[in-house]
């Protein structure tokens, strides 16, 4: 099945959800556990073989449906999406977007080879292409940017994936809690911010990404 891009993902109106990272993500308002346990059952029935992930906590349940197929978005998880809103919806519950983001993790190297195999090996995460990554999808993402070898050089750094409305409010709390932006060059994809000591971060987006 054909692979959404983030165009189209943002031309299919799915109100209270975020693109982020491959995956459609929500934070679900329960106000308490019990009715957080009760929508999961109810996700149950309209989710089938295809469920999505589901994090139940005291007073929401967050929600990430993707295909792990697919490695992405395609009509099928938009399908789900909206009748997972239609169930929150249905039983008084409301769907907070702005609440979500997706942490992954970057480290520079000159020479992935050379150390993705540790990486993966530390973390028993599965190596893929430049990258290595969690099974069962409950630590972040690593992967490997391509960088040179010249001291002293910056080494990990993480990307929060955000929705695109999401990246001012973000870059303007940590401004005021004394970061700079550093650049906005590859804005709308990301940008890159730091705190007072220097140590960078980058608010990724899925705009203008293959």
């Amino acid at each position: 099945m054909t692979t959404l891009t983030g165009r189209q993902i943002a031309e299919a109106d799915l109100a209270g959800w975020a693109y982020l990272l491959g995956g459609l993500q929500t934070r679900v308002r329960t106000g308490d556990f019990a009715t957080g346990v009760a929508l999961v059952a109810a996700v149950g029935t309209v989710a089938g073989d295809h469920g999505p992930a589901l994090d139940v906590r005291p007073g929401h349940v967050d929600v990430r449906v993707t295909s792990h197929r697919e490695r992405g978005i395609t009509a099928d998880e938009v399908r789900l999406a909206r009748a997972i809103t239609e169930v929150a919806e249905g039983a008084g519950l409301t769907l907070d977007s702005a609440a979500v983001s997706r942490l992954e993790l970057a480290l520079d190297t000159p020479d992935q080879t050379a150390v993705l195999p540790f990486w993966a090996a530390v973390f028993a995460m599965a190596p893929g292409d430049g990258e290595v990554l969690d099974p069962a999808d409950r630590l972040p993402a690593v992967w490997f940017q391509g960088s040179g070898s010249e001291e002293p050089r910056q080494r990990w750094h993480p990307d929060v994936w955000v929705e695109p409305a999401q990246v001012q409010p973000r870059i303007d709390a940590a401004l005021a809690a004394g970061g700079t932006l550093v650049s906005d060059e590859a804005a709308p994809s990301y940008w890159v911010l730091a705190d007072p000591e220097g140590n960078r971060v980058c608010l990724c987006t899925w705009q203008d990404r293959r």
